[in-house]
């Protein structure tokens, strides 16, 4: 047998045995117990404030967005009780002034927080799941009117409340954060001062799941092949990118595989690992034509954010009045809600944050040896900064393929691949002993 002809063969047995990925038992425990019936009482009581708007009343015990906030912090403090102390919540919050804009008065701001530190003290990686808390009618100044938000966005609030329920009881390397952010409406502020936050306090973020409309799925939806659908947004060239590396970028073919990138790759494939019936379809833009998400601040401060959202919007229920024209009925109303799907797409989320919090840190220093020409490929890497790992995977796809394709389990902290450089891109992740895994590291170039 020629050495080539070798080489190819244990390659295939190698990438074979490495997709035979069998699931976590504890993390298919939590997807498990992800409940509809919390989700409904949920997005039943956030509509019973009224209206969630940004600059509605911050005093009054029942409506408005203070009492809204305030029950939110209610819920992350009851959960608290099953983490042993390691749950902080805390408001974060700040006055703003009029701008002009989409603030016409004073407004206290302010983000609705559940911390659960991770175990390891020398893991200092943060996993953020968000949604807004905030809701708006047709006009966005209007902070009186009945504006119930049941898919836009209670539904991403819930899943953040039912997933800091579900993983209370965790114990994890990594920190979650769990936050419901105001202001979305009035242009992603409340985001945009977490994001702040973490930029200047140095937050390890290793990823954030921005959760906004993931409620509908049903009503007056296009026919499909039955399959629930979920869409991930993701970045591929950050504003934040200089030219120099984005020159870089542009040189070695990697346009497509941003942090961002990254990341939406790991939740369809996690995501489908652990939850069935659902489609996660990847949309290789930051947002939406014409509309903004909480992602985005994380994005343009150089973090991993993407957005997960209904695959089909209806425009009728979001940012609508509430009313019925000619036997239609408008607004965001509670009987527009899918809590299969909701539920369906909280435990994604579930899966998600679990898989990243209870796995080691990415491989340090991965870097690709083009000192000379070659068919093959040698990759090399340094173990994760804290934790203890099985071993890693080097992931593997051709140049045209949108995810990737192929693994390969090592021991080692070096492999070479029997395929050419010029016709595949790689990656490698650790594995933790528990079979957890990193995200992918595209490797650095080494001359």
């Amino acid at each position: 047998m020629k050495k080539s002809v070798f080489f190819l063969s244990v390659l295939l047995s190698v990438v074979i045995n490495a997709q035979k990925q069998e699931k976590d038992p504890e993390i298919s425990a939590y997807v498990k117990s992800v409940s509809k019936d919390s989700l409904r009482a949920n997005i039943e009581k956030l509509v019973s404030f009224g209206t969630r708007h940004t600059m509605s009343s911050t005093t009054d015990k029942d409506k408005g967005i203070g009492a809204a906030r305030n029950w939110v912090l209610s819920k992350f403090k009851n959960y608290a009780k099953n983490t042993g102390g390691r749950m902080e919540v805390y408001l974060q919050n700040e006055d703003l002034q009029p701008d002009g804009k989409r603030i016409n008065k004073v407004t206290n701001l302010g983000n609705a927080i559940a911390f659960l530190k991770g175990t390891d003290p020398k893991d200092q990686r943060v996993i953020i799941i968000s949604g807004h808390l905030d809701s708006r009618v047709s006009d966005v100044l209007n902070s009186t009117d009945y504006a119930p938000g049941a898919n836009d966005d209670g539904s991403g609030v819930a899943a953040v409340i039912e997933a800091a329920r579900v993983l209370s009881k965790s114990k994890f390397p990594a920190s979650i954060l769990f936050v419901a952010v105001s202001g979305e409406e009035q242009g992603l502020l409340g985001a945009k001062m977490l994001a702040d936050k973490a930029k200047a306090e140095h937050w390890q973020v290793e990823a954030v799941l921005n959760n906004d409309m993931i409620g509908n799925n049903s009503f007056d939806a296009p026919k499909n092949d039955g399959t629930p659908k979920l869409r991930v947004f993701s970045e591929g060239l950050p504003a934040f990118e200089t030219e120099k590396t984005a020159a870089k970028i542009r040189n070695f073919g990697l346009e497509n595989d941003g942090n961002a990138r990254q990341l939406a790759r790991y939740v369809k494939e996690i995501g489908e690992q652990y939850v069935k019936n659902i489609d996660i379809k990847l949309i290789y833009r930051n947002d939406r034509f014409l509309r903004g998400g909480d992602h985005t601040p994380f994005v343009n401060n150089g973090l991993t954010a993407v957005r997960l959202t209904d695959y089909y919007e209806n425009y009728d229920h979001q940012h609508q009045d509430i009313r019925t024209e000619d036997n239609k009925k408008y607004g965001d109303l509670i009987e527009f809600m899918d809590f299969d799907y909701l539920k369906t797409n909280t435990a994604v989320n579930v899966a998600v944050l679990a898989n990243l919090a209870k796995s080691t840190p990415q491989p340090e220093n991965v870097v690709m040896d083009v000192k000379e020409l070659s068919n093959s490929t040698k990759l090399s890497w340094e173990k994760p900064i804290s934790g203890k790992v099985k071993g890693y995977y080097i992931l593997y796809r051709e140049t045209d393929s949108s995810v990737w394709t192929h693994k390969i389990f090592t021991a080692d902290t070096s492999y070479t691949v029997p395929l050419s450089k010029d016709n595949y891109l790689f990656a490698v992740q650790s594995i933790s002993v528990s079979g957890n895994q990193s995200l992918p590291v595209i490797p650095k170039v080494s001359r």
